[in-house]
């Protein structure tokens, strides 16, 4: 074998370098060469599409909805093409489109509009939407759907036999039937049916969910049902499985990883399925020909984005609905204040027991407001429980499970002074001291370190008493309070056994956290509502909203009265949200506290946006920010602080709040949107976080 000399071939490397360089690449696509991309990055002022060049190789597959990756200040970044034109108003230099990183058009124009909507409303940026929108690409998943060909598409369902589970419903009948009609066809021009469904003590919703669904399914609508949680995900699941049929739905949520998530994502994006049940970010799920949105108590602050631009999945599906002109239906056992103000408005019509079927079926409500009326029993008083809860919990458990809720996780989970009753903090971080066990040492929540030597500041006290019990401790206080009694926990706290999804009908203590009660076979004897003053005392705008959601959600789980079924409130019985619970009215609770809410300019009557951040940012941003005329400026002031340690936890972070009337909503995010990009563009300054209508209002 010969080789070349040296000299020789560096002159044809050289030659290779020079044709490289003068090679034309190629021309741009012949039908409409301009791509509109989003790119992916989030500062306010580059909230816009930039146009690129579509290179001719590239023309076929940079359709709009398609992932591609272009050069950005001379940076190679993601984006998404929103839509391919003819013309430009750019006048400069253009970069072209370095790469289509996957043909599959992922993002659909739907979904796309209903983005640029939901960043409008929450005074955020596109590409900060799209991310919980679109997860991540997965190739190998894409491949292995290609390779196995478009799947059969079963045919619909059979509709539902009959109204089932909304036959005693006023307006129920009447909903499923225009679901279940495929003649009636849905659109912007012609909405289809909005409810606000308040759901029945002693039902399973899932049931009645997976009918609603079935009757849309069998019209040829497309479904989409959000759920708080994995565990309500579990149960619809199995109740569309019975009632649909096995692989007629998908279930999308984070809880399935990357590969599984995104498979589930295309199959829906392609048309495999036309029925999907998600957690928070399914709200932008691609379903085809969607007919009916479902959201399910949509008081779970869940439910509610974490990050920019903290949007809320009721608003979301509320806004899909406007847009698409599908059906809406928001269900819970309660009622949240936004649902009330959808009924009030006469956008959207209640869907309700009468009051008669709803006596017939729900519990009877027992009230105990005083400690000093405790039970004889030295162990019952040990375990805080009043006299009628003792006797009740005692009598139930002769025939089944007795629920207690308790409002804290955890064993203490918050301590103080036994003499002056100041909280008790940590000397190193002031987080708040608790204990974690019956035979533990005080330690701090926020960075673990043991109090065993804590001295009170202000007293120099060294006695420390429980200011909350958490459901650990309450287990415990139960077991000595009802010997030879099982007692069973269900909560997050990391220190238990977990959430339980459903206990027997074997007579047992079951202690739960709100949102952790487990189904009980047949419904709970009895159920003790324990701690009302903690849940009704939190500094915050929806303390009453929140308290009566959770207690009659644990109601709801509780026998008829006819079968012995029994609650009782540890609460004051004067306030109303305890009577709201004793006459089992939510709906009649929400719309109490919107008229408030309306007097005192508070969401949802009003539009308000929590500005957070270091003083001189927060003040900079309203200085930058042209706000209506009719705005009002609270603050800035001090922000509470925060219930977990870190960073954020000693910054001297500043709140300001803006409040304006529903109908300047718009204009008062356009504004702060736009005072955000003049502060982006100048780099002056840290970041402050805007909320639109935050959930939490302390």
């Amino acid at each position: 074998m010969t080789t070349r000399p040296a000299d020789e071939q560096l002159a044809l490397v050289a030659a290779q370098v020079r044709r490289a360089r003068t090679r034309k690449p190629p021309g741009p696509a012949e039908v409409d060469p301009i791509a509109r991309v989003a790119v992916d990055v989030s500062l306010p002022h580059l909230d816009r599409p930039f146009d690129y060049v579509v290179p001719a190789p590239l023309s076929d597959a940079a359709v709009p909805g398609t992932r591609v990756r272009v050069r950005f200040a001379g940076t190679l970044l993601d984006g998404w093409v929103l839509a391919r034109v003819a013309h430009t108003d750019h006048t400069g230099r253009m970069e072209r489109l370095a790469k289509v990183v996957s043909p599959d058009p992922v993002l659909t124009p739907e979904v796309a509009t209903l983005a640029r909507a939901v960043a409008d409303r929450w005074a955020g940026s596109l590409v900060d939407v799209l991310r919980a929108a679109v997860p991540p690409r997965h190739a190998a998943v894409e491949k292995a759907l290609d390779a196995a060909g478009p799947p059969a598409i079963p045919l619909p369902p059979e509709p539902p036999s009959s109204p089932g589970p909304w036959t005693d419903y006023s307006g129920g009948p009447a909903l499923l039937a225009r679901l279940a009609d495929p003649s009636l066809a849905f659109g912007p021009d012609a909405p289809g049916p909005r409810a606000v469904w308040t759901a029945g003590p002693g039902e399973d919703p899932a049931v009645a969910l997976a009918t609603l669904v079935t009757a849309a399914a069998a019209a040829g609508r497309g479904v989409l049902v959000v759920v708080p949680d994995a565990r309500d995900v579990a149960r619809l699941d199995a109740a569309l499985v019975a009632l649909l049929g096995p692989g007629r739905h998908r279930v999308l949520t984070a809880d399935l990883g990357p590969s599984a998530r995104y498979r589930a994502f295309l199959e829906i994006r392609r048309g495999h399925v036309g029925v999907v049940v998600g957690t928070r970010a399914a709200v932008f799920a691609p379903v085809r020909d969607l007919g009916l949105v479902v959201l399910w108590d949509d008081g779970d602050d869940s439910l509610a984005e974490p990050h920019a631009p903290y949007w809320h999945a009721r608003e979301v599906l509320a806004q899909r609905a406007v847009q698409t002109g599908a059906a809406l239906v928001l269900g819970s056992t309660s009622r949240s204040v936004e649902a009330a103000a959808l009924v009030s408005s006469g956008w959207a019509r209640e869907v309700v027991l009468p009051r008669a079927v709803l006596r017939r079926r729900g519990p009877r409500v027992l009230t105990s407001g005083s400690d000093s009326d405790l039970a004889r029993d030295e162990a019952a008083r040990s375990a805080r429980l009043p006299h009628v809860a003792w006797e009740t919990a005692k009598s139930a458990l002769a025939s089944g499970p007795v629920l207690v809720q308790v409002p804290r996780r955890g064993y203490v989970p918050s301590l103080a002074c036994q003499t002056c009753r100041e909280p008790a903090r940590c000397l190193h971080c002031h987080g708040p001291l608790g204990v974690a066990s019956g035979h533990a040492f005080p330690s701090c929540a926020w960075c673990g370190r043991l109090a065993a030597d804590w001295v009170c500041p202000r007293c120099s006290g060294t006695t420390l008493r429980a200011v909350s019990v958490g459901e650990r401790r309450t287990a415990e206080e139960l077991g000595r309070a009802f010997p030879g009694v099982p007692v069973r926990v269900s909560g997050r706290d990391p220190g238990g056994a977990g959430v339980l999804a459903e206990v027997d009908a074997t007579p047992a203590l079951v202690v739960a956290t709100p949102g952790a009660e487990p189904r009980a076979d047949g419904g709970y004897a009895a159920a003790l509502l324990l701690d009302g003053r903690v849940m009704l005392d939190r500094p915050d705008l929806r303390a009453g909203e929140e308290t009566v959601r959770r207690w009659i959600a644990a109601a709801s789980l509780v026998r008829p009265a006819s079968e012995g079924g029994t609650v009782v409130v540890l609460a004051d019985p004067s306030l109303a949200p305890v009577q709201a619970v004793v006459r089992h009215d939510p709906a009649g609770y929400a719309a109490r506290e919107l008229v408030e809410r309306e007097t005192l300019h508070l969401p949802p009557a009003w539009r308000v946006a929590e500005l957070t951040g270091l003083q001189a940012d927060v003040e900079d941003l309203l200085e930058r920010t042209a706000l209506p005329a009719a705005a009002s400026v609270l603050g800035p002031v001090p922000v509470p602080v925060p219930r977990r340690g870190g960073a954020d936890a000693t910054a001297p972070k500043m709140r300001a709040l803006v409040v304006v009337s529903r109908a300047g909503g718009s204009a008062l995010a356009a504004a702060l949107h736009a005072g955000a990009a003049v502060r982006s563009a100048h780099k002056d300054g840290g970041s402050v976080a805007v909320r639109i209508d935050p959930v939490v209002l302390a």
